[in-house]
């Protein structure tokens, strides 16, 4: 039942991602584009995404578990750090200069964009350098095997 559900709540998403543009990277370069002919439209997109993903915030901070019934796990964390903000920097440019982010670049791969191919390719490469220094660091452990 939680696949089923899971699966459900993705095709939502990307549904929404198609019919709101986002998965169209030449609308969100119009968007980003603020000194040329911006495109505010989906800014109203953004919008109403911070408006429902408060109000499951709000819920979800006072729950232990999914109304799946799986254990609900939020970060702790609240501090505002350097890697937090390289992170979320690196993300921006990311956005700015292909004109997709994860979740629209995936909806698009599925629509076998050559572009999104390309993207998802190197997201795919950076969480796996990210990955990799990370354990070289010592922040992460290695993957267990399983026996």
């Amino acid at each position: 039942m939680s696949n089923l559900a899971s699966f459900a709540a993705g095709l939502v998403f990307g549904i929404g991602l198609l019919v709101s543009g986002m998965a169209n990277p030449a609308k969100v370069i119009g968007f980003l584009d603020l000194a040329g002919a911006w495109d505010p439209s989906l800014a109203l997109v953004m919008a109403g995404a911070v408006a429902v993903a408060s109000v499951a915030f709000a819920v979800a901070a006072r729950r232990t578990s999914t109304f799946m019934g799986t254990p609900l796990q939020l970060s702790a964390s609240r501090a505002v750090d350097a890697r937090l903000v390289l992170g979320s920097a690196a993300f921006g440019v990311g956005w700015g200069l292909a004109g997709f982010c994860p979740g629209p670049a995936l909806v698009a791969l599925g629509a076998a964009s050559g572009d999104a191919a390309v993207f998802v390719g190197a997201m795919l490469g950076g969480m796996l350098l990210f990955e990799l220094l990370e354990r070289r660091a010592g922040r992460r452990p290695a993957a267990a095997h399983p026996a």
